[in-house]
């Protein structure tokens, strides 16, 4: 899906937790996670840091989508 959406000319960006299976999919922007339960979350930290992480990740993905890739890049 993420391969036909950037042949239609739409950047995107493939936020995961596990990296291989996004290169292996042709992804061209991927974002690393934090674990597969709660991607975009940790249920362990406070409110207050679990929002900070959250607000860090999307930042990430949007700085990505801004980012002119060729061929696959992981924004770490």
């Amino acid at each position: 899906m993420v391969k036909e959406i950037e042949r239609a000319g739409i950047p995107v960006v493939h936020m995961c937790t596990v990296v291989p299976i996004s290169i292996t999919v042709g992804a061209n922007r991927i974002v690393p996670t934090v674990a597969i339960p709660h991607p975009l979350g940790n249920p362990k930290l406070s409110l207050e840091d679990e929002k900070k992480l959250r607000r860090k990740l999307v930042e990430k993905a949007l700085e990505a989508l801004q980012t002119e890739v060729s061929g696959q890049h992981v924004f770490e």
